[in-house]
């Protein structure tokens, strides 16, 4: 039997890292890892992040900075992308990234910093293609 934190997590993924991630993080859970998957979700979607104590803006910045800071890069992409929805800028995380390489270190700030920029332009050429492909040409009067 699921918790209700297990509905709200996955409402909450999904508002904030969009229901495609969701979709293909669940498509790709095994019986290996559904617990894991279970756990994340109800305890840092349906409970973390389910809290309105704080700012999903603040959210993602606090999360950013700590995975930088722990070296935790592969995540990085992921939330530079959800920071769409959260409300996080690209500002926000410059800073976030800069408090980081004073209290955790010059070089896994510069690190996390690359992904962002990276993810970013990434971001940006997938907003121009989508431009395109709906005739969204800017050329019209």
């Amino acid at each position: 039997m699921r918790k209700p934190q297990y509905d709200a997590g996955q409402n909450i993924r999904r508002e904030v890292l969009g229901a495609a991630h969701v979709a293909n993080a669940d498509a790709a859970t095994t019986p290996l890892d559904a617990p894991f998957q279970q756990l994340i979700t109800e305890a840092a979607w349906g409970t973390v992040w389910a809290s309105d104590q704080i700012s999903r803006r603040e959210r993602s910045m606090l999360t950013l900075a700590l995975l930088a800071a722990l070296g935790n890069f592969d995540e990085i992409p992921m939330h530079i992308r959800a920071t769409v929805n959260t409300g996080a800028t690209p500002q926000d995380i410059a800073e976030t990234f800069q408090h980081v390489a004073i209290y955790a270190g010059v070089p896994r700030a510069n690190h996390a910093l690359k992904l962002a920029k990276k993810t970013y332009a990434e971001m940006a050429a997938e907003e121009v293609a989508t431009d395109s492909l709906a005739g969204d040409s800017h050329d019209a009067p």
